[in-house]
């Protein structure tokens, strides 16, 4: 993984996905509504699920790793997406997981950049990284499983 940390390499990793990156980096710094549309399957695919799995799942992400990979919420937070190597999304076969890959399209914000919709939850290193499908998805079974055992225990005390 190259590129420089920090909010301008995050802006050129991310703008490198476009069929012109230079152009795309310098219309996205013009915009006044902070995003821009950049093709997945290039660099980094996205698995997005709903918000209700989606940040329990973050949380997990987080308490065990140092520093997950980018991840976006959509304007009203309600989907959560997780960027993810290159590929992820013709092979995934969860459920409940809508995948951009190959031939799709993601509106991204502009890191560091506060927007009235979409906005990042952890934004890109700027090096690319990105992250790993398998721990996505054992966050995602933890993260399910605190869920349904959370509305068990709330069952269970409603009836009693």
């Amino acid at each position: 993984m190259s590129g420089t940390a920090g909010p301008e390499g995050a802006v050129a990793w991310l703008a490198s996905a476009a069929a012109d990156p230079v152009a795309c980096q310098w219309e996205w710094e013009r915009s006044s509504l902070g995003v821009t549309l950049l093709p997945a399957g290039r660099l980094w695919d996205v698995l997005i699920v709903g918000s209700a799995l989606g940040h329990p799942a973050l949380d997990v992400l987080t308490g065990c790793l140092d520093q997950p990979g980018p991840v976006l919420a959509d304007f009203g937070d309600s989907r959560i997406g997780f960027f993810v190597p290159p590929g992820t999304a013709s092979r995934w076969l969860g459920t409940g997981v809508r995948c951009a890959g190959h031939g799709t399209w993601v509106v991204v914000p502009y890191p560091g950049r506060a927007t009235g919709g979409t906005r990042w939850l952890v934004p890109p290193d700027g090096r690319g990284t990105l992250n790993d499908p398998v721990v996505v998805e054992m966050a995602l079974h933890e993260a399910a499983a605190r869920i349904a055992a959370h509305e068990d225990g709330r069952a269970r005390g409603i009836n009693d």
